[in-house]
């Protein structure tokens, strides 16, 4: 069931940070600890293995963004989504942020006894929007531009002028290239056309040392499913480290009627050297989620197409692009949430009946982005603003508030309910 707190919404104002002594601090954490811990006993969705929940239709995973690679916020939302039971973390596959993901689950480890999430690390066959850079230089901005990009950009990454001005090396860029995670609001919005991109490839030789390491589980490959001869290419270099994961995810758009085609080719591609499971992520509106409720419907579009196909190659199907709080709602409506599919609609040569559980469901789960950033992420801004870098943990305020936040989200597709936990969590 879905989450209702009596004691703050989406919408509460800002926290108010009181000075807490030590017995405080770890009063407040004791309680977020028996809280979490009386949640992962009484459902199993969130204690399972992360292939269970996507049998089941429960699998959540946060995306962190592939290009976005500020540490500290990777860190501290990977602590967070930790406690509130995500089954995945997507990050940059960049040493330093897989590193920022895996300490912020051991920190929420630390915590409380909590499952592990596995670690994916994205990359792209080609040009895509999620990996590209914003750039423009700050001195070739006009003195009255109202810098309207500063105010649509969701990741905070072009602060103020005065503040780029105001640095003793004044900066080149006037985007923090470490927090721009490729959206492209900022372009359209800038009234002078100061602003352009950078795309990139992430290279495949630091991808192989990754998928070689113990904490990384997962990988995604981002491909524009139009083509498929760099994905071949990129693929067949990545062969040799692709046994050492246990979830490889292919993330592609709608393309309307080659689609399907598409996919079937990709996993032709796949299939031999395939030693584990494989996802299709449906990337409905990319990079959109935080915007509002209607852009969930292109990825619910996508779903319900694909969902009624009967010969489409094996892999579980996952939801992204522009989901949010909405998206559950919207794939109730559909008959889509966590309904179980049947063996028997499989007619094509590349799945066949018997490779297909009776109880497996149709959506294997959500991957929430933007979104998930945008609720937690301001709890974590007000506290960098107060306090400066640090680690959530040292201020259970304001972990028990952006906790709040993503056990809403989580919950709507683990279906816990903390309604008979709230009053000795935010209030024992």
């Amino acid at each position: 069931m879905a989450l209702c707190f009596v004691s703050c919404s989406a919408s509460s104002g800002p926290i108010q940070q009181l000075s807490t002594s030590e017995s405080q601090k770890n009063h407040r954490l004791s309680r977020i600890v028996k809280t979490i811990v009386q949640i992962s006993a009484q459902s199993r969705s969130i204690s399972s293995s992360p292939i269970d929940s996507l049998r089941r239709g429960n699998w959540v995973k946060l995306i962190c963004g592939a290009s976005f690679e500020d540490v500290v916020d990777v860190r501290n939302l990977s602590l967070v989504y930790t406690l509130a039971g995500v089954d995945c973390i997507d990050c940059a596959a960049e040493a330093s942020v897989v590193n920022a993901v895996n300490e912020g689950i051991e920190a929420a480890r630390q915590i409380a006894p909590v499952r592990r999430p596995w670690v994916m690390v994205s990359v792209n066959d080609d040009e895509d929007l999620h990996f590209r850079k914003a750039e423009f230089d700050p001195l070739d901005c006009p003195p009255d531009c109202s810098r309207p990009c500063e105010r649509v950009c969701p990741a905070d990454a072009i602060p103020p002028a005065r503040l780029i001005m105001d640095e003793e090396s004044p900066r080149k860029s006037g985007v923090i290239t470490e927090r721009c995670y490729g959206c492209g609001r900022c372009l359209h919005s800038c009234p002078y056309d100061k602003i352009s991109s950078i795309t990139y490839v992430r290279d495949a030789a630091s991808t192989l040392q990754l998928l070689r390491r113990d904490d990384v589980d997962a990988i995604e490959i981002h491909t524009n499913a139009r083509q498929t001869d760099s994905f071949k290419e990129l693929w067949n270099s990545l062969a040799a480290s692709v046994s050492h994961v246990k979830l490889v995810a292919v993330s592609l758009p709608d393309v309307g009627d080659s689609t399907l085609s598409c996919m079937k080719s990709l996993y032709s591609i796949m299939k031999p050297n395939l030693t584990c499971h494989n996802l299709w992520q449906l990337d409905g509106r990319p990079m959109s989620g935080d915007i509002g409720r209607g852009t969930t419907r292109e990825t619910i579009a996508f779903a319900v197409r694909l969902a009624a196909i009967r010969d489409k190659p094996c892999g579980f199907l996952q939801l992204a692009g522009g989901t949010n709080s909405h998206t559950v709602d919207s794939l109730k409506k559909v008959e889509l949430f966590q309904n179980t599919l049947d063996p028997e609609n499989y007619s094509g040569e590349a799945c066949s009946p018997k490779d297909v559980s009776n109880s497996e469901a149709i959506i294997g789960g959500v991957a929430y982005g933007g979104y998930a950033r945008k609720i937690v992420g301001r709890v974590l801004h007000e506290l960098q603003n107060k306090h400066g870098v640090t680690g959530v943990e040292n201020h259970p305020l304001y972990l028990e508030e952006s906790l709040r936040e993503a056990m809403a989200l989580v919950g709507s597709i683990k279906d816990y309910d903390l309604s008979k936990y709230e009053m000795e969590l935010y209030h024992g």
